[in-house]
């Protein structure tokens, strides 16, 4: 059995500390992100109103936002959620991606690529565990690159505004669309931009992991702590854990 470390109860439901809650306001959003994304690919994949799928897809999308400060801000930050969040981003991407590449209107080395990454950082993740138990932290990124393909995705999806492309590459029509001149939905862009940043968060979880494992095999103590189940401090006393060392720890 792991040993149990003193955390002030202030510091329970804070990003460094979070609680084992289920039941909470941000974990329903999350959760309710989920139901909407199984409902857009229904209606995507089955033609129907094409705009009722795309509110749907941007309802959710704008939601990835809004549970992560609802629960920093109400310190309800919980362990369902952190696992819970990126795995929902995860599902709501490839149902885009999926639907659009399906549709001819998206590349498919943008698919590989996504897709390829987050197989990537899970087996990744996997090896981390191995040595480090507590879950990396999300780096924001990875928030960046989530915002901007469900952005760029939204927009493909209404195929609205239309724009002239520059011609930055000649390559065979569809491998390079915005690229090669020719009209594109402006959404495409805002997925490139994702693509890039989503890479660079490849980079930076592997960094952040191979410190974690380092630092597990330096310190293999600090390992034991039940970082799950923290004995809780009632006492009126000031925190030594106001400054809390963030381990480095994935999206």
């Amino acid at each position: 059995m792991g040993l149990k470390k003193k955390i002030k109860k202030e510091l329970i439901g804070t990003s460094d500390y979070p609680s084992n809650k289920i039941f909470t306001i941000s974990n329903f959003i999350t959760f309710t992100r989920l139901i909407l994304t199984f409902v857009f690919l229904y209606l995507f994949i089955y033609n129907e109103n094409r705009y009722i799928a795309l509110i749907i897809y941007a309802i959710a999308a704008s939601t990835d936002w809004l549970d992560g400060q609802i629960a920093r801000m109400t310190k309800t930050v919980s362990w369902l959620g952190k696992l819970m969040d990126p795995v929902v981003d995860r599902a709501l991407l490839f149902t885009g991606v999926l639907g659009l590449v399906g549709r001819g209107e998206l590349p498919v080395w943008v698919c590989v690529l996504i897709i390829g990454r987050d197989v990537y950082l899970a087996g990744g993740n996997m090896i981390v565990r191995r040595f480090h138990r507590r879950p990396i932290d999300v780096v924001y990124t990875g928030k960046i690159a989530t915002a901007l393909l469900m952005s760029g995705f939204s927009l493909m999806l209404l195929g609205l505004p239309i724009i002239d492309g520059p011609t930055f590459i000649q390559a065979p029509s569809g491998i390079f669309p915005g690229l090669d001149g020719q009209p594109v939905p402006l959404g495409i862009f805002f997925v490139y931009l994702g693509v890039v940043f989503s890479m660079l968060t490849a980079v930076i979880y592997t960094i952040k992991g191979s410190l974690a494992i380092r630092r597990a095999r330096q310190h293999p103590e600090e390992e034991d702590f039940d970082f799950l189940n923290p004995e809780i401090d009632d006492s009126d006393e000031p925190s030594a854990e106001a400054a809390p060392a963030r381990h480095a720890g994935v999206e």
